[in-house]
């Protein structure tokens, strides 16, 4: 069932063609790395990002994982985990969590799509919560695992809200 969406030209037998097409359209490298994945590099606020989509076909449900480069030494593994939980908690859409060989943290959250339908609206929402979660975020993370400071102290330097102009 091919789909025709309006702000990109063309029909998609796959949303992935959308995801595709959009990020085309915003310049960022991508690449194919199966017929239900797509991998693409971004330069997010702090740093380069690499964001995966992939699509299950049985559930129809789209995923995106956005991740980053903060490594995390054996010695801070508690206090990333517990940062994690902080997090999470103050999170309307998605998670963060560590996992892989890496142990890299990302941002993934899943659209539910019965049908098959992804609509331009959806997918930039999609991709614009997960980046600016990680934009958000990303100081925590480097706070705690370089900069040794409590999981409670990272979150509130992040959450700190200036006030005024400079």
């Amino acid at each position: 069932m091919a789909t025709q969406v309006a702000g990109f030209e063309g029909e998609y037998d796959h949303p992935l063609g959308l995801v595709e097409a959009s990020v085309g359209a915003r310049g960022w490298s991508a690449e194919r790395t199966g017929v239900d994945e797509l991998v693409a590099e971004i330069t997010g606020a702090w740093a380069d990002y690499q964001i995966l989509f992939a699509w299950r076909e049985d559930i129809a449900a789209l995923h995106v994982t956005c991740a980053f480069d903060a490594r995390m030494p054996e010695d801070r593994k508690g206090d990333v985990y517990e940062l994690l939980a902080l997090i999470n908690d103050r999170l309307w859409v998605g998670h963060f969590d560590v996992s892989g060989a890496e142990r890299l943290p990302a941002f993934r959250h899943s659209l539910l799509l019965r049908g098959g339908f992804l609509s331009p609206e959806q997918l930039e929402d999609l991709v614009d919560i997960a980046v600016g979660e990680v934009d958000r975020f990303y100081p925590a993370f480097h706070y705690v695992v370089w900069g040794d400071r409590s999981p409670a102290d990272a979150l509130a330097a992040t959450m700190m809200v200036p006030a005024g102009e400079a």
